[in-house]
């Protein structure tokens, strides 16, 4: 008879990408930092878009996370969430280090998704701001409604300026958090590093690539064409009241216990929460969890074992771990699928 799945230390899954960074990435989590590989998918059962099986996570015995998954899914995953959501584990997590600013680009919809690629998912993402120059910007969606032909022209013109002067600017600091809406055009100023959850694909279509070390003709466009591809850009206008409502700031999220880091309305999408041992040991319903250590370190327990964390450890925590808590001296965040009753998700 196999045994339940313990919690477990995760090796690093960082790998290149084409955009500049990862060095800070490489301090936290002892990897290979960059310069080139700004990105760690985090107890990924998501492969990169075209590229499988680069992208899933394996475990320290070598095995994939997602094949693991498959062979025992109520005991990694729950009954519950296995009866509402299949296998699917539901979230991607991921750190973002930006030693170049992100391309403006967006990611399609759960209703394009399905219409065009044929998958569930679209990919709505949150950030989760771990550091950040003074004054640093994101810019997400547009300042006025705009039309596909503006937005067409924008792309084939390969104008930058134009598609960034468009943009709805907001300041992040180190603890803020933000949702970005599935559609939403967007960029992120280098210098920024955030733990990033989103829906579980690989889908971003590219508005511009000068100065990137990527062929948006070629590679932009989810191997759709532009025409196709630019019907899943939200050219809604948004204002600065509707960016606010996406941000939760981190005077709302700091303080000892736990503490959602997510606005309300990533609660259909994915999970998470901000733990801070500083008042004694923090107990999460069992479920399962990636908890990355920020600060500190202390320990995990739960029904099946004591797992000794530290700064930069990453913790994979099966359902079948049952309620776990961590206690020492630690900041952690855990992050999860969304709950088995949650609301469906609006598209």
């Amino acid at each position: 008879m196999a045994t339940s799945p313990s919690p477990v230390l995760l090796p690093v899954n960082q790998f290149d990408h084409f955009y500049r960074g990862g060095d800070r990435i490489g301090a936290l989590r002892r990897g290979p930092g960059g310069p080139q590989r700004p990105e760690e998918w985090i107890g990924s059962t998501t492969a990169r878009f075209g590229q499988a099986p680069q992208g899933f996570s394996r475990l320290q015995d070598g095995r994939l996370l997602i094949e693991a998954i498959d062979e025992d899914p109520p005991a990694w995953l729950g009954p519950e969430h296995v009866a509402r959501y299949g296998t699917s584990t539901e979230v991607l997590i991921k750190l973002l280090d930006l030693n170049q600013r992100l391309p403006v680009h967006l990611h399609p919809n759960r209703e394009f998704s399905r219409a065009h690629l044929g998958l569930a998912h679209g990919k709505t993402e949150a950030w989760y701001v771990l550091d950040a120059p003074e004054g640093a910007e994101v810019g997400v969606g547009f300042k006025e409604t705009m039309s596909l032909e503006q937005v067409s022209d924008w792309v084939r013109n390969r104008d930058s300026a134009a598609l960034l002067g468009a943009l709805r600017t907001k300041v992040v600091r180190p603890g803020d958090a933000m949702l970005v809406p599935a559609g939403l055009p967007h960029t992120v100023q280098s210098g920024v590093f955030v733990l990033e959850l989103q829906e579980p694909t690989d889908l971003s279509i590219l508005l511009e690539w000068q100065d990137f070390a990527v062929d948006g003709v070629k590679d932009g466009h989810l191997d759709l064409g532009f025409e196709t591809a630019l019907q899943a850009v939200d050219r809604s206008a948004v204002s600065e009241q509707d960016l606010d409502r996406l941000v939760l700031a981190r005077e709302q999220i700091e303080g000892a216990g736990l503490t959602s880091i997510m606005p309300p309305q990533a609660d259909a999408y994915f999970r998470a929460h901000r733990i801070d041992t500083s008042s004694g040991p923090v107990e999460v319903e069992a479920g399962f969890s990636v908890v990355l250590v920020l600060e500190g370190s202390g320990v995990i327990h739960s029904d099946a074992t004591s797992l000794e964390v530290v700064r930069g450890d990453v913790a994979l925590i099966p359902f079948s771990a049952g309620t776990w808590n961590l206690h020492g001296d630690a900041r952690a965040v855990a992050c999860r699928p969304p709950a088995p009753d949650s609301p469906a998700n609006p598209r």
